[in-house]
This record gives C-alpha cells, structure tokens and sequence, in this order.
C-alpha cells in the first residue's frame, strides 16, 4: 500500500523554472497526495492545471519585467533577497500545516531553511546541470574573485546564521544539495559522470503532459516546420528576428513558427511579412516542436530539452547564464550549430539551416538522442523517487 502523504513544492516564479516541475505535481496529485505548490501570482494559472493546493507568496524579483542585471553577484543577490523576503511568508504557512516532505526549485534558498529547520525531507528538482565531483575548483574559484563576491557570501552568511538552518556552510547550503532530481537530459549534464549517485538522480526531462497549453496545427501545405524561440525572458531582440524574417521568409517548402514574446510589435519586423512566417507572442512550444523539423532557440535548459526531446536539429542563439554552455553542448553533441547574436545575420542564419537538415549524421543523431532522453523515465520516474523517500 503506497502511504498518502502531504508534498509541498516550494518553487521561484521563473517560468523557465515553474514548466518542468508542473508534470511532477501533477503525478503526485494524481497518486492520491495532498501536494501544495509556493509561489507567487506570476505562476498562479501554470500551476492551477496540476490539481495542487496554491500557496500564495510575494515574490521580489523582476518576473513581471524580465529585467535581470547581466552582473552575476548582482543576479545571485536577487535571489538571496528572495529569501529573506520569502522565508517569513513560508514559515507563516507550513509551521502551523508542515509537509511530511518538501519539494524545491534550485533558486528557492527558503526552502531549504524550513526544511531543515523542521528535520523533514528536502529533495531539489533542479531545472538545470547540477554540480559535479571538482565543479568549485574548475569555476567556483573564477566565481570567487567578482567584484562584490566577498561582500555577497557574508551576507548570505548571516542570513543562514539566523535561518534556522541545520547548513551553516555556504558553498554546502547552496550548491550541494541533500537530494537532487535534477530535470534535464542526462547527455546536457557537464560531466555527468562525476555527479553524486547516491545524491542526485538524472530523471530526464517531465514532458508528458502540457497539454493544458494547448495545441498547434501543421499548416496542410508546409512540407517542413520551423520554430524560432528565444523563451520567455530575452525576447527583447527586434533586430534578431528581423534577421530571421529575411533569412526564412519565402524559403521554398518552410512554414516558419516566430515567437516574438509580449515586448516586441509585429510591426517592428516590417510592413509586410512573407506568407509563410507565422508570427505569435505565444507558442504551446512543445506541441510545435512534436510537428516541426528544426528549432532556433536561445539554448535555455528548458528549450534545449524539448529539441532534444522532439529529436530537432537545432540553431543554438544563446542570450545569457548558462545558455552559452548549453549551446556548445548541443554542438558537441552533433545537433547543432552556435551562432551567436551579434552574428546571426540573415545568410548565416538560412545557411546553418540548410546544412543542418541536409545532414544525415545530424538526423542520425538526433533521432538517437530523443530516444534516449525519452527512456531516462521523466515524471513517473521522479514520483517513484519521491515516494521512496516517504517510506
């Protein structure tokens, strides 16, 4: 007999963070848990389609904006001013109605803290690469020496001093977790064989769903799909898809997906677009890529695994954090080209293209690594994990 338990997912509202744990809940919800699910309104509606409990919390950082300084200690205080915002608001909740169990995103650094100040199990479902065996002396060490670095871990220092946390370490609290499902295609972890088994578990990206986004409908007369996609927080690149429009715009045979975001004015890419670029600020992206034959995309954690998944070649086009890394992985991997975006002109766009879907090693390649991801088990196989850990 499986033993019913409460769940809480304690998540930071990023869509880019939110989407892949949503499958996750949702399977627990259906196995019978009371599952609630912290976060602030910005993630409300995503995570009402899993049957969780919402727990309302006010968050402090800039979802609503996307406005992220390009400054990583500046970047990583946003997140430690989350928590001390964010803690209090937890407490008020869970320390009358604990979880017997919590769930929590990488970023949610409260989360931990009530864990741990309440001796109940903690388990991370990190949406990116976690870290691995020599991670902190190949770049921790380079991570160390940023202006303001010093001043950024003593602060987070005496925060986690008066947190009630049992991790006291800073480096321990916020890079090695106790227990990690880490969300992401085994073959898009740096270094997968020195990550911790007995910590972390590659479970592959939770896809088996979303169908509450919605669908997409191939047009009848496109012989071949193209999405282009910068996700949801660097969209702000009018001339890039400017680029875009002129490299794909009339390409014999292509239907073209071009998902500009809510900042940008369709009328910013010109009077009149070709008829085959479709233009939306909105894309149910993974019920485009099951159809399509190739992807442009930013080479965020989240749109390198749905390519992998959906077995595309890809135009990695990466904007900023860990994208450039996930870009070059992609290429390593055989089903990909970088182009960067101060390069990506019409021409090399249009060209990588071509030469990407002419390739049969890269079809070979990507028909090979979808079928891997889709075995690594995804949602179902996290919920077991779960569980286990509920006795």
């Amino acid at each position: 007999m499986r033993r019913t338990a409460h769940i809480a997912m304690l998540g930071s509202p990023m869509v880019s963070h939110v989407l892949p744990s949503l499958e996750i809940i949702r399977e627990l919800v259906a196995r019978s848990h009371r599952v609630t699910y912290a976060n602030s309104d910005h993630a409300a509606e995503l995570i009402a389609s899993t049957g969780a409990e919402f727990v309302r919390c006010t968050t402090t950082l800039p979802v609503a904006e996307n406005d992220w300084p390009q400054d990583p200690i500046a970047a990583a205080a946003l997140f430690l001013d989350e928590a001390v915002e964010m803690l209090p608001q937890l407490r008020a909740v869970y320390d009358e109605d604990p979880a017997d169990l919590y769930l929590h995103d990488v970023c949610s650094f409260a989360a931990r803290a009530l864990a741990e100040s309440q001796g109940r199990e903690l388990v991370q479902l990190s949406p990116t690469f976690v870290t691995w065996e020599g991670a902190q002396e190949e770049i921790g060490a380079a991570y160390a020496e940023l202006p303001g670095a010093e001043a950024y871990q003593a602060r987070f220092g005496a925060w986690l001093a008066r947190s009630g946390a049992v991790t006291t370490d800073v480096e321990e609290f916020s890079g090695r977790p106790r227990r990690a499902l880490a969300l992401i295609p085994r073959a898009m972890q740096p270094h997968a064989d020195r990550v911790d088994a007995d910590a972390v578990t590659l479970v592959g990206p939770c896809l088996d769903g979303r169908a509450e986004q919605g669908g997409w409908v191939r047009p009848a007369g496109a012989q071949k799909v193209l999405l282009v996609s910068l996700g949801s927080a660097y969209t702000r690149q009018p001339e890039f898809y400017r680029q875009c429009v002129a490299a794909f715009g009339d390409l014999p045979g292509w239907h073209v997906v071009l998902q500009i975001g809510k900042y940008i004015d369709p009328a910013e890419l010109g009077a009149k677009l070709p008829e085959n670029i479709e233009v939306r600020s909105w894309v149910p992206q993974l019920a485009v890529l099951e159809q399509a034959d190739a992807f442009v995309t930013h080479a965020g954690m989240g749109g390198s695994s749905e390519g992998l998944y959906a077995g595309l070649p890809m135009i990695a086009v990466p904007q900023g954090a860990e994208q450039f890394i996930n870009a070059d992985r992609l290429v390593e991997l055989g089903v990909a080209r970088r182009i960067d975006t101060a390069d990506a002109t019409a021409e090399a766009l249009r060209t990588a293209l071509v030469e990407l879907t002419a390739d049969p090693m890269v079809a070979a390649r990507s028909a090979a690594l979808r079928a891997e991801v889709r075995a690594q088990g995804g949602a179902r196989r996290a919920a077991d994990l779960i569980e286990e850990l509920l006795g």
